[in-house]
């Protein structure tokens, strides 16, 4: 059985065009975590604790405003405070909501922007910094017939598993990539579907997953 967070999802909002991945700069803020945590068209809220990651969200208020979100490979507990190795693709985010807590944490809101390919790490700040390549997703005008089928799809098969998106859940892609980030799978599938080339492949193997429960 798999399960969807439904608040999170009614929680979406229209937050206009995104920038386009050649927008991306060359060196980024990185925030590891355990697993994929952000698609190119989603909204995640997070929560901010650790000293570091603190630094690095003050630092990234005080510019553009964009994080890079990675995973990080299975086995990485010994190291966690270092530097553990991590997936070389990820999703870049732009901070659009925050509040610091009295107690020095940030509450945040990002925006999905690009995938990204980590090409190489730099040192110089106590939290991660890296060398990234944007990478475009594959989407052309003859996708559109196939995305709206394809998200219809996937709505069908959520309903039937008693899973509801929300009033208002936004385009294709949105809610392709909204379902990809938050449905409940190992994270190994969720970084595969990261990594895909663009919502469409992405929605592809949503229906696969959810026709398979």
């Amino acid at each position: 059985m798999v399960y969807f967070l439904l608040p999170l999802v009614a929680a979406l909002v229209s937050l206009g065009q995104a920038p386009s991945p050649a927008t991306l700069p060359a060196v980024i803020p990185i925030f590891p975590l355990e697993e994929a945590t952000l698609f190119p068209h989603a909204t995640r809220p997070l929560l901010i604790f650790e000293p570091r990651y603190r630094a690095m969200i003050a630092d990234a208020l005080k510019g553009d405003r964009i994080i890079g979100m990675v995973r990080l490979r299975p086995g990485f507990e010994a190291e966690y405070e270092g530097r553990p190795p991590i997936d070389p693709m990820g999703c870049a985010g732009r901070i659009i909501e925050y509040e610091q807590l009295p107690d020095g944490r940030y509450t945040i809101l990002l925006q999905g922007l690009t995938r990204f390919r980590v090409t190489r790490e730099e040192q110089g700040r106590s939290y991660r910094l890296a060398q990234v390549a944007a990478v475009a997703e594959a989407t052309s005008p003859d996708d559109r017939f196939a995305l709206r089928t394809s998200r219809e799809r996937l709505e069908a098969l959520l309903s039937a598993a008693g899973m509801e998106l929300g009033a208002d859940p936004g385009g294709d892609e949105r809610v392709i990539d909204t379902v990809a980030q938050y449905l409940r799978m190992p994270s190994e599938r969720r970084q595969q579907l990261l990594e895909m080339d663009g919502p469409l492949r992405r929605a592809r193997a949503l229906i696969d997953l959810l026709s398979a429960q």
